[in-house]
């Protein structure tokens, strides 16, 4: 389920393992001012008992946060994702800082956008999977010998972030011509529609090799800030082509 309109980015706990995690998160975002959190896939179940007693007076945020099976779900109605991570991941993505994500988040949202942040699980945190549906990547300078951060703790420092930039918006502003930027469903889809042509085209060679080639397929296509023309275009040049090849 897809919940009411957010104060700020969405909150979106990838495959969390533990309720106090949860419901810690859930204090530290309504420390901050955000209300909008997406469970995609939890551990044990949901709703989480356990969840709730460790919101304590933040339970309004865990009682509208919607539950999701997977992530493309959880994000559909997205239009800019980031996503947490401590180490490098061998994808080619924008590396941001908590404050410069959190600018980003707030000239997105000031032209009516919606932003999704993702947080992995508390055991590695995201995977690669996760990550290539994201537009860009934010790191905390932590401390390479210890980089883990507990769940709760990475929220509270977005939360934070965002809610220290009372009234910052950055100047950098893209124009976008008379189109929006594709939603994450929209970038899905074509994801979809390419894997479909190209696997029909015995593109994905060698076999061992598909899931990786793939991969940076999906990876590419966050990376390129779709707008919705460039989405409807590209998906004009498949079906033309299929129909010109008989695919």
């Amino acid at each position: 389920m897809l919940t009411a309109e957010p104060s700020g980015p969405v909150m979106v706990l990838v495959r969390p393992q533990m309720g106090e995690n949860i419901g810690a998160s859930a204090r530290a975002m309504l420390n901050f001012g955000l209300n909008t959190m997406r469970v995609v896939d939890p551990r044990d179940g949901w709703p989480n008992p356990r969840a709730v007693a460790m919101a304590s007076g933040a339970s309004p945020v865990l009682d509208r946060a919607g539950r999701f099976d997977d992530l493309p779900a959880a994000l559909a109605d997205c239009d800019w994702v980031l996503a947490t991570t401590a180490r490098g991941r061998g994808l080619t993505k924008p590396v941001l800082t908590p404050e410069r994500a959190m600018e980003q988040a707030r000239a997105m949202i000031a032209q009516g956008r919606r932003v999704a942040v993702l947080f992995g699980p508390e055991r590695a945190g995201l995977e690669n999977e996760d990550i290539a549906r994201a537009n860009a990547i934010i790191t905390v300078p932590v401390n390479p010998a210890f980089y883990s951060l507990n769940l709760a703790q990475c929220v509270l420092l977005m939360a934070y972030e965002w809610g220290r930039q009372t009234t910052t918006v950055p100047p950098e502003v893209t124009e976008l011509a008379g189109t929006d930027l594709a939603r994450a469903i929209e970038v899905e889809r074509l994801g979809d529609h390419f894997e479909e042509r190209l696997g029909a085209a015995g593109f994905f060679q060698p076999e061992q090799k598909a899931p990786g080639m793939k991969l940076n397929l999906r990876n590419m296509w966050t990376r390129l800030r779709l707008t919705r023309t460039d989405v409807q275009t590209l998906h004009g040049i498949l079906r033309k082509l299929a129909r010109t090849h008989g695919a």
